[in-house]
């Protein structure tokens, strides 16, 4: 977790927390950045009352509560009051993990007892998730990959310029959806537009969402000063987008500073894949931003309900289809079907619709299917040790 101050930036002093050792280290921790002289509470990161209430009832002597910032192939790094530590996972809650996804990521609060003299720690137990990102793991999983949790806002960044793609934004609308996260869109990269072009880029992009919807420049700095305005103190933020739209430079210009490593934009003005891990950084103004490395692929989770929701305009003309439960496919009287006939909705928007709609049934089925063969797994696994003990 990193923040800005007049010089640098920094992290966060380190206390001692006892001299428990674990016994199961795993991958090596994360390097930590340099300390400031600054102390923080739990608030500055975000505790509010609902992570108070749901805080687990009971944890292993000596532990507290901390945030999980940043998660690097196995390694994590918690924030609390007064530091920032490496920290690794007990052998316990490795072993209960049914999922990855129940594993924590960043932006996950947790129980953690120190040791060293509080210069690294141990998670023990994971809070239950406010808010989440999530996608489905990629390759042909059904697997869910958890992204960041109990973030506020989510600004989903989209390049104005080559990489402008509607159908990739409305997957990542769809996942802010999913996780019940407010969706911000930054159109980036617009000093490459031209007025016409900017215009356009934007009619399209309120033609799939409500959302509100920021047009930004780093090289002139336009449309920044209201991105700082959302930037609230104690609102955990995340930047979703893909590789190149400009995640990282966006992150350099709200710190002032370049502290995260960009690389030239190639010929054609896109930008270059840099961030190589999910980092919570705390800026300035008390907001926190979590960065996240582009994803080359955007399956998606949840179910189809969370898709209608997506699609508001298509649940409203849904709603006087003949038929109650109209797949909007191949039924008579459908009002969907009438509507883009007509021309009031765009064939490639109903299209996507109908492959998100595919895509979350069949994860949903797929995940179901999963579930039993893993319950049964452990049923015969209980069954095999029980019969060793007998």
């Amino acid at each position: 977790m990193s923040r800005q101050t007049n010089a640098d930036v920094h992290s966060i002093h380190v206390r001692s927390q006892g001299n428990f050792r674990p016994t199961n280290r795993t991958s090596p921790p994360i390097q930590k950045p340099e300390p400031f002289d600054e102390i923080m509470t739990l608030h500055d990161l975000g505790f509010d009352p609902w992570f108070a209430a749901h805080a687990p009832e009971s944890q292993p002597d000596g532990c507290s509560f901390a945030r999980v910032c940043a998660v690097d192939r196995g390694s994590y790094c918690l924030g609390n009051e007064s530091g920032e530590v490496p920290a690794e996972l007990s052998g316990k809650l490795l072993y209960q993990s049914d999922r990855k996804a129940d594993l924590p990521c960043v932006g996950d609060w947790v129980t953690a007892q120190y040791y060293d003299q509080g210069k690294a720690a141990i998670i023990h137990q994971v809070f239950p998730r406010k808010t989440y990102l999530r996608r489905r793991a990629a390759g042909g999983s059904v697997d869910q990959q958890m992204i960041a949790a109990n973030v506020d806002i989510a600004f989903v960044v989209q390049s104005g310029h080559f990489d402008f793609n509607p159908n990739r934004l409305e997957r990542y609308l769809f996942m802010t959806a999913d996780g019940q996260v407010e969706p911000i869109v930054l159109l980036t990269k617009t000093d490459l537009l031209t007025l016409e072009e900017l215009e356009q880029r934007l009619s399209i992009i309120a033609s799939l969402t409500t959302a509100r919807t920021l047009a930004l420049s780093a090289v002139t700095g336009t449309g920044l000063d209201e991105l700082r305005d959302v930037l609230a103190p104690g609102k955990t933020c995340c930047l979703l987008g893909s590789s190149g739209v400009g995640k990282t430079t966006i992150v350099n210009r709200l710190l002032g500073r370049d502290a995260f490593d960009t690389r030239t934009v190639s010929d054609s003005g896109e930008g270059v894949h840099t961030t190589t891990r999910r980092q919570l950084i705390l800026l300035d103004s008390g907001a926190m931003l979590i960065d996240t490395p582009g994803m080359r692929e955007l399956g998606v989770l949840g179910h189809g309900d969370t898709v209608d929701a997506g699609f508001g305009e298509l649940g409203e003309l849904a709603a006087s289809c003949r038929f109650a439960d109209c797949t909007h496919r191949h039924e008579p009287g459908c009002a969907v079907r009438a509507a883009i006939q007509r021309g009031d909705l765009q064939e490639e928007r109903y299209a996507n619709y109908l492959r998100l709609k595919k895509e979350a049934e069949y994860f949903e089925m797929s995940s179901l299917d999963k579930r039993k063969k893993d319950k049964s797994f452990g049923k015969l696994v209980k069954s095999v040790k029980k019969g060793m003990k007998g």
